[in-house]
């Protein structure tokens, strides 16, 4: 007797080519049953690419995609418990949205009861909290309501996996969040693996349980997303996701990092080779006081200052190093609580929270 797959995907050793252009090399991947990914990287990755192979609109060139267990390769989409949700959502919009939602269940053959299309195109209205809009036109609803129109649509033929290319780009932001927390909770309820494909990293961080981050072609991190944020693999990571500060030094036989304007710091790393290095160190990482700099600080001009409510973002040029971009979170409603450009200010930051990576 054969245990049931623990992953609902797997790509083993992949690779897609479009003529001379490699879209996907040599990927390894599993997607645990269950769960949340998100695809994460810029425009050209190849994150796209790996939805399509995996819904069956693309075919590898050499290697194995898996789904439930079984060898997709061949398999053409309509035979795949998969279904994907478009980034324009490709509704039909001379349909109402019960004939929209409908659309896949009366391809199926045999032929289900009318009654039987009927109450599932209901529980899945009744899912995505549409209840009472069977009847509505597609130009009469608003794009977050066009969105669940979409998800019931996927969602109505029970699939084993829901496929999300960038579901959310075409909204606003405060819909966009609200939308963010309806698919987390969605998915949840619903206990089925979501694959996300994003390039917005907020996006990424907020709603999935492990990120995928690739870079040409090729899987650079995958990991938890507090594990991607706070132990970057690589300074493609550390850049890609979230905001960063960069900086050149110099890794010393002793464990050293020289920094440009000379100050010290302990290299937490022992696999790297003395030499040049690059430090990365996140915004908020950073603590800034009005004043002079003490022995273990640094000091700086403000240049710019980026009010955000809550917090403030600033331009450090630091004496040097060049500019640093530090986040203060803001601790009254005070106008003093805010440095003004021009102001000379003192910053530090925990050694322990640097990332140090081959330069």
């Amino acid at each position: 007797m054969t245990s049931a797959p623990t992953n609902d995907i797997e790509f083993r050793s992949v690779t897609k080519r479009y003529g001379a252009v490699t879209a996907v090399s040599d990927i390894n991947l599993s997607v645990p049953k269950g769960a949340f990914v998100a695809l994460l990287g810029p425009s050209g990755c190849g994150k796209t690419t790996c939805l399509r192979m995996i819904g069956g609109f693309e075919q590898p060139s050499e290697g194995e995609v898996l789904i439930a267990g079984k060898v997709a390769n061949g398999v053409p989409a309509y035979r795949r418990p998969v279904n994907m949700v478009f980034q324009h959502y490709a509704l039909f919009p001379h349909f109402d949205v019960e004939r929209n939602v409908a659309y896949g269940l009366r391809q199926l053959r045999p032929k289900l009861p009318a009654a039987e299309i009927a109450r599932r195109v209901g529980e899945a209205l009744e899912m995505v909290r549409l209840t009472g809009f069977a009847g509505r036109r597609i130009h009469e609803m608003s794009g977050g309501q066009q969105q669940r129109v979409a998800l019931a649509r996927a969602l109505v033929n029970k699939p084993s996996v829901l496929l999300l290319d960038e579901p959310l780009a075409a909204l606003d932001k405060k819909l966009r969040t609200a939308m963010q927390i309806e698919l987390q909770t969605l998915q949840r309820d619903l206990g089925i693996t979501f694959v996300l494909v994003t390039h917005d990293q907020e996006e990424a961080l907020s709603m999935s349980d492990l990120v995928c981050v690739m870079s040409a072609g090729r899987i650079r991190q995958l990991a938890t997303p507090q594990e991607v944020y706070d132990r970057p693999a690589d300074l493609f990571v550390a850049d890609f996701v979230g905001k960063t500060n960069r900086f050149a030094g110099t890794l010393e036989a002793g464990g050293t990092v020289r920094l440009g304007n000379g100050a010290a710091l302990p290299a937490a790393r022992a696999d790297l080779a003395p030499g040049a290095v690059t430090v990365a160190l996140r915004p908020e990482a950073i603590r800034l006081s009005r004043g002079t700099a003490g022995a273990t600080t640094l000091e700086g001009t403000v240049t710019h200052r980026i009010f955000l409510g809550s917090a403030a973002e600033y331009s450090v040029a630091v004496d040097g190093l060049g500019d640093l971009l530090v986040t203060a979170e803001r601790h009254s409603q005070s106008q003093n609580d805010l440095v003004a450009p021009g102001e000379r200010v003192a910053i530090s930051f925990d050694p322990g929270q640097t990332h140090i990576f081959p330069a």
